[in-house]
């Protein structure tokens, strides 16, 4: 049995497709696959159904998921305990943070809690909000901090984790000024979207499926990073919901105007998840502190 092992079935059962889940774990899909197939072997039964359109849990797979994400987290956070107490390791705080936030509201957020009493060391991985999950459940990171929306929850067993809301930000359709675009009376509008890894993206698919008479979009241009549609949507390209964290100076300076009316924006809130399992003695401190 090896752990990498189980963090490849973890990926593969949040993704649910081969070449998907092999991308985010670093390895060919041959490679990814065998291992899978080395863990099936080693339980002794079959964990996922393979079919065209991906990969499935099976039964036993459902029942095993939560205990092997709660594994593959514990072995993480024992290493990082039994380094803290060896003194081989700064007393560091570990977040994972999506793109759009880790330039823009954690800054100013860590550094408002600095202020209380100073954090010794902090280590910020940001990536997409797929692979932010996948941090999360896997233990490399002890916070999670994100766009949130009542509807769209995320990837994990809920009652595993505690979250608290830090902040809250709102998607907005934005294109740029004086670049016309298609109006919904003369065809669909040029739509700059977010990726399937984005969590942004998830928020803004689910409002839209959500709706009876949605806009008539027509996607030209998708990507998970919300600062590329932000430089697409600058050069014309189209339209984007973008945060106003990540857009003011551009909405102040007039150089990104609404595409849509007030309401097509999304409120979001900002919030920071954790496990319910303890966390190190100064991660707890961090957390009560919030």
């Amino acid at each position: 049995m090896e752990l990498v092992w189980l963090e490849d079935f973890n990926a593969l059962a949040d993704s649910g497709n081969f070449s998907r889940a092999a991308e985010l774990r670093h390895v060919t899909q041959p490679a990814f696959s065998r291992r899978i197939r080395a863990l099936e072997n080693w339980v002794g039964v079959d964990l996922f159904e393979r079919t065209t359109q991906g990969a499935a849990l099976t039964e036993a797979g459902k029942h095993m998921l939560a205990s092997a994400q709660e594994m593959t987290r514990r072995l993480y956070q024992m290493r990082l305990d039994a380094r803290e107490v060896a003194g081989k390791q700064v007393r560091t705080l570990h977040f994972a943070a999506t793109h759009s936030l880790s330039f823009t509201f954690f800054p100013g957020w860590i550094r408002g809690i600095e202020r209380g009493a100073p954090i010794e060391a902090i280590r910020l991985l940001s990536d997409s909000m797929m692979v932010c999950e996948q941090m999360l459940l896997h233990g490399e990171a002890q916070f999670l901090l994100c766009h949130q929306h009542p509807d769209v929850p995320p990837r994990f067993a809920a009652d595993q984790f505690h979250s608290k809301a830090v902040g809250s930000d709102v998607l907005i359709p934005l294109r740029a000024r004086d670049v016309a675009i298609f109006s919904e009376d003369n065809g669909p509008l040029e739509h700059l979207a977010y990726t399937a890894e984005s969590g942004l993206g998830r928020i803004v698919g689910a409002r839209l499926q959500g709706e009876q008479s949605p806009p008539w979009l027509n996607t030209v241009f998708s990507s998970h990073l919300a600062a590329v549609l932000l430089s697409m949507a600058l050069q014309g390209k189209g339209i984007a919901w973008l945060p106003r964290t990540l857009a003011e100076p551009e909405i102040a300076n007039g150089k990104l105007v609404r595409a849509l009316d007030e309401r097509w924006d999304i409120p979001v809130e900002i919030r920071l998840f954790r496990p319910n399992a303890a966390l190190s003695d100064f991660a707890e401190d961090f957390w009560a502190r919030l």
